[in-house]
């Protein structure tokens, strides 16, 4: 339970010298049940589960933790829990109705074989179909969904209070004690996509704002040699966006091999170490046949992805030796055609709750959905005040790949007593800051160390 602790907040592994228990082996069967301040967990806890989120209240896990001689007694195994979580391996019970029509693969491969010839209009009509009903799901929860790290807190603080610790250091989670972290990519659909390249970026350009582009490198369009070097010769950067955006690539374990392959000769041929499936279909399960770096096909909270879910986190993950950065803000195609929303309020409600968290704001958009004068207008104001953001708020704003080696190497720092000083050592520690995570009547409050008390961060 220390390693899961030290993995999130980096704290010395030394730090506490009391234990977590579990309980051993298997305790019935998976289910929904609550910990702490009405967080909902997946797994299977001795004090019972529901079989859906709303009912989760019921089992209440928290009511049956015990300090006994230096030992945290914990109704439930903690990392179970967040696995399933971060796995989305709750989604098979918490998908019902129309979601689990669509999961059906010959209804997907009736879709697909079909979507070529559907209008566009036909198409938007049967996309809101599906969706509609999507503001009665409980989990995750919407906007944005923070369980796996409320999760953490709740277990640091539990830990903290069994060995009588009110503060404890730990390395900060962005560079040069950013308090968030903002991660721009755009997912070119088509040739007309292709062509408008440069004219996003001249736009991103202007902000001060460089993305990542993930261009389909099968079926869709011609990409060229040059239209690789402008992206990358403009400082933004080229990776892969599955192999043909058919909604087929996790179809069956064989077919996934066989395309999962044909996607590493792609990522070798182009030299990028970046991935995201089309529309964000993912089974987190088979990413080790993948050799790419990191993974971006994960949302925080799907109600408006056609895969339901999501992994309930706002910060990167290991998935094996895979970094997942999360999709935290809602997609440009869902906001400008599914809701028929042309404002940026729910943009700037996410960041806020984001920000809030200290997180990772991960926005994708669309060159092809930005063409039309009313939705390119609606995105300049987002990225004006992005800008701002950036500027205001210190906000570190990277390419993915700059992220994916962040979270590496931070994965690889320690902290190190110096007599009453604490050293960061490992890779890239010199872009490292130190922190601490004080109990404050009974809240957890984040201190970036040398920043006065009045700007601490309280996370609730």
């Amino acid at each position: 339970m220390n390693q899961l602790l030290s993995e999130y907040y980096r704290i010395p592994s030394n730090s506490f010298t009391s234990t977590v228990a579990t309980p051993d082996g298997t305790v019935g069967s998976r289910g929904f049940f609550h910990f702490g301040n009405g967080i909902v967990c997946y797994g299977r806890s001795q004090t019972g589960v529901a079989s859906n989120a709303l009912n989760a209240e019921r089992s209440d896990a928290s009511k049956e933790i015990h300090y006994d001689g230096g030992t945290l007694r914990l109704p439930f195994d903690f990392i179970e829990v967040i696995d399933n979580l971060r796995l989305e391996r709750y989604r098979e019970m918490a998908t019902r109705g129309k979601s689990k029509l669509v999961a059906n693969n010959q209804i997907r491969d009736l879709y697909y074989f079909l979507r070529k010839w559907l209008p566009i209009p036909i198409r938007r009509r049967i996309q809101k179909a599906y969706f509609y009903g999507w503001k009665g799901l409980s989990f995750p929860a919407w906007p944005v969904d923070f369980t796996v790290d409320r999760l953490h807190d709740e277990l640091l603080r539990l830990m903290m209070q069994a060995n009588g610790i009110t503060k404890i250091p730990f390395i900060w989670f962005w560079p040069e004690g950013a308090p968030s972290c903002l991660m721009v990519t755009h997912d070119v659909e088509t040739s007309a996509g292709l062509a408008s390249t440069s004219q996003l970026m001249d736009l991103d350009d202007s902000y001060g704002i460089r993305a990542s582009f993930q261009v389909i490198p099968e079926g869709r369009y011609n990409i060229s040699d040059q239209y690789v070097k402008e992206i990358r010769s403009r400082g933004f950067e080229f990776n892969l966006h599955d192999l043909n955006h058919d909604g087929q690539l996790y179809r069956s374990r064989p077919e996934f091999l066989r395309r999962a392959a044909k996607i590493n000769r792609y990522l070798h041929q182009y030299d990028c170490q970046g991935f995201r499936a089309g529309a964000m279909y993912r089974n987190q399960e088979w990413y080790d046949a993948f050799e790419f770096s990191y993974d971006m096909s994960v949302p925080n909270v799907a109600h408006l992805e056609p895969m339901r879910g999501g992994c309930c986190t706002v910060m990167p993950y290991f998935v094996g030796k895979v970094v997942e950065l999360p999709l935290t803000l809602a997609q440009d195609y869902s906001l400008f055609f599914i809701l028929n929303d042309y404002s940026t309020s729910l943009w700037e409600q996410q960041l806020a709750l984001i920000q809030e968290r200290n997180g990772l704001i991960s926005l994708i958009t669309h060159p092809d959905y930005l063409i039309e004068r009313r939705a390119r207008k609606v995105y300049e104001k987002l990225v004006e005040k992005l800008s701002e953001l950036i500027t205001k708020d210190r906000i570190w704003a990277a390419l993915p790949g700059e992220v994916d080696r962040w979270w590496r190497a931070r994965s690889q720092m320690t902290l190190v007593s110096r007599g009453d000083e604490w050293e960061v050592e490992g890779p890239e520690s010199s872009r490292a800051r130190l922190a601490f995570a004080v109990l404050d009547q009974g809240r957890l409050v984040y201190e970036l160390a040398g920043v006065s008390s009045r700007k601490k961060k309280v996370l609730r």
